[in-house]
């Protein structure tokens, strides 16, 4: 069966598309069928793949029903990876869904129609608790929350655990958190103690793995690949084939 997991955290610039790009690529190379959704306008996940805005339709078109989602899923440059790109016409979409029936399930219903050649769903979500993020928390069976490790990094982490918490009860009684990523890893005391305080808080529910700063991961985008074809030898690569790995042992625990 087709896993669905959410990528999220409402504070930007804490390595959300990094990841979600990532693990699904990771999953891909792995034999995985992926299909990453970009749900943030910023279209971010979908350039870091080589697909860009070329005026064919995206997320946006296939949510307020003007087109198939068939037709909005693309090929990427990883083999078993496809992608639904967004763009910045998304915005647009919390607005003109306010009327719609059942607003917070319109993206698990537009899923439905994928079909069963999918082993994996990512969704990559924008950096904020509006209502495409709620449709993805209300998508998806698992959610995986990258966390900076500075200072701010911590700020809102409690609203989105709360967010989380209110889904489960009104919307997605399935929604289970897979893990909290620690992303920006540095060897600051301050980093440290970031880690040490997020490792308190939620236990086991924070991945072993954790993503160092390194500058390949930054390049990697610009060239349109994941970083395990861009640099398979730099220490970011390792770090998402590391995580990876963990993904998948996670998935498969939780699924006996």
């Amino acid at each position: 069966m087709r896993k669905i997991t959410a990528i999220a955290n409402q504070k930007g610039g804490v390595g959300k598309t990094t990841t979600a790009v990532n693990l699904a690529a990771g999953l891909a190379l792995a034999g995985r069928r992926v299909i990453l959704v970009d749900c943030d306008p910023q279209g971010n996940a979908g350039s870091s793949l080589g697909v860009h805005d070329d005026g064919l339709p995206t997320l946006y078109e296939a949510l307020i029903d003007e087109a198939e989602v068939a037709s909005v899923i693309r090929p990427t440059t990883v083999d078993g990876l496809r992608i639904i790109p967004s763009g910045i016409k998304l915005i647009g979409a919390e607005v003109e869904l306010l009327e719609v029936d059942r607003r917070e399930f319109r993206l698990r219903e537009l899923l439905t129609a994928v079909g069963e050649e999918v082993d994996n769903i990512i969704l990559d979500c924008p950096p904020s608790l509006g209502l495409i993020t709620i449709n993805a928390l209300t998508a998806a069976e698992s959610l995986v929350i990258p966390l900076q490790c500075e200072y701010f990094g911590l700020e809102g982490l409690s609203r989105l655990v709360t967010t989380v918490q209110r889904v489960r009860e009104r919307l997605n009684p399935t929604l289970r958190l897979s893990g909290v990523l620690l992303t920006m890893v540095s060897h600051t005391n301050l980093s440290l103690q970031v880690m040490d305080e997020v490792r308190r808080h939620f236990g086991n529910k924070v991945f072993k793995t954790a993503v160092p700063r390194n500058v390949r991961l930054g390049e990697a985008p610009s060239h349109g690949l994941p970083v395990a074809l861009y640099d398979s030898k730099s220490s970011g690569a390792l770090a998402y084939a590391c995580f990876t790995e963990e993904f998948l042992q996670h998935e498969e625990e939780s699924s006996r």
